[in-house]
């Protein structure tokens, strides 16, 4: 039965990342908005060369940019040869389109962004926006319920519950897998060693998101999240080429140091000697040094 639990909810998770993909090719990749809303429904591809109108006014202005990716890491600064069909639209709108040609442009038109920043894109979750009927799309009208609609409204969020709750568990056990993995608990000191009270927001930003150790040797994938350089590598070795907090692809060349700053921060934080028989408080700097 748990294995036929689990077979329903793998294909069940399936159907939602078809679907979730089949959203993603109605949006815009820059501004987030809905084709749907232009009415000639006109798109243009993120990757290869520009369309002709493009190539002639940029020929005008002596530009050498000839691709998409060119232009628009120029204009929105994002970058966007590293995109993933499964995360990322493949087109963008009309109206991010005029917003480029008006950047090359002396003549004045009509033309507004719809955000203050570019669209962030994020692998399909639970609370994932782009499937979300709320945000897209117009509301419609209340109707009165009937008792068979009620019932089937009933059984679709038993099933809704269900699926949550094996996937909070699924996410559960492979924290704690993972945990088993590194097993680092001898080697990096936990966050009760800290010495002042911080925000639960702060010790989880310099905690590791594996261990959730105070951060030893700290390093960062290309989705921006950190980790103990030594939990990462374990991981990388056993679960696969993935970062374990949002499983966006990442390999242990990826991993790099994280900013200076961050560094010094890291190391002046006030800690507790881990050892019972000294009560003395030290940086985490100078720990290594102290225990030796």
């Amino acid at each position: 039965s748990m294995q036929s639990i689990e077979k329903d909810t793998f294909s069940v998770n399936q159907r939602e990342i078809e679907a979730h993909q089949i959203n993603l090719q109605h949006l815009c990749r820059i501004c987030g908005g809905s084709f749907k809303n232009d009415l000639y429904k006109r798109s243009h591809p993120v990757h290869g060369p520009v369309d002709d109108e493009m190539q002639a006014l940029l020929r005008k202005k002596e530009r050498k940019a000839t691709s998409w990716p060119d232009l628009l890491n120029k204009v929105f600064k994002v970058d966007v040869r590293g995109d993933m069909d499964t995360i990322h639209p493949t087109n963008f709108c009309h109206n991010c389109w005029s917003v480029v040609q008006r950047k090359f442009s002396n003549v004045p038109c009509e033309v507004y962004f719809p955000r203050k920043g570019t669209m962030e894109w994020h692998p399909h979750s639970t609370s994932c926006d782009v499937c979300g009927t709320s945000s897209h799309g117009l509301k419609r009208k209340k109707q009165d319920p009937s008792p068979q609609g009620g019932k089937k409204l009933r059984i679709i969020a038993e099933r809704a519950r269900r699926i949550m709750y094996a996937r909070s568990q699924k996410q559960v056990n492979s924290k704690n897998i993972m945990k088993k993995i590194t097993n680092c608990k001898k080697i990096h000191l936990s966050t009760k060693m800290l010495t002042v009270d911080y925000p639960a927001d702060f010790v989880k930003s310099i905690s590791c998101q594996i261990c959730e150790h105070i951060l030893a040797d700290p390093v960062e994938t290309t989705c921006k999240h950190l980790f103990c350089r030594l939990c990462i590598l374990k991981c990388l070795k056993v679960i696969g080429s993935y970062c374990p907090s949002c499983r966006y692809p990442c390999f242990p060349t990826d991993l790099v140091d994280p900013v200076r700053s961050f560094l010094n921060m890291l190391n002046a934080l006030a800690v507790r000697c881990p050892v019972k028989t000294c009560h003395e408080e030290i940086t985490l700097g100078k720990c290594s040094r102290h225990l030796s």
